[in-house]
């Protein structure tokens, strides 16, 4: 189980990071919301693969959707946060 929360952290820290280059702009959200930017993305991409492959929505499997429908994820899942303003922090004095 330990090996598996690590794996999931790295993968999330590589696909939250590529998404965060490949997409134009500032992103003020640290590494920590970079790794959950990316896991995120993981889960995102897993969920569209699923509807793509099996034509059906399954919330009892987990079908991992390997590190390029991570990246996939996690862009969607930054343009999404973008779209609706909430990685913005407020301003400190």
């Amino acid at each position: 189980m330990l090996g598996y929360i690590i794996v999931l952290i790295v993968i999330g820290l590589i696909a939250g990071a590529v998404a965060r280059l490949l997409v134009p702009g500032r992103d003020p959200i640290g590494v920590l919301g970079t790794i959950l930017l990316g896991i995120a993305g993981s889960f995102a991409g897993g969920f569209v693969w699923n509807l793509i492959e099996f034509n059906r929505f399954a919330p009892h499997k987990f079908h991992p959707a390997g590190i390029v429908g991570s990246i996939l994820g996690a862009i969607g899942v930054l343009i999404v946060l973008r779209l609706t303003g909430a990685e913005r922090r407020r301003r400190r004095l």
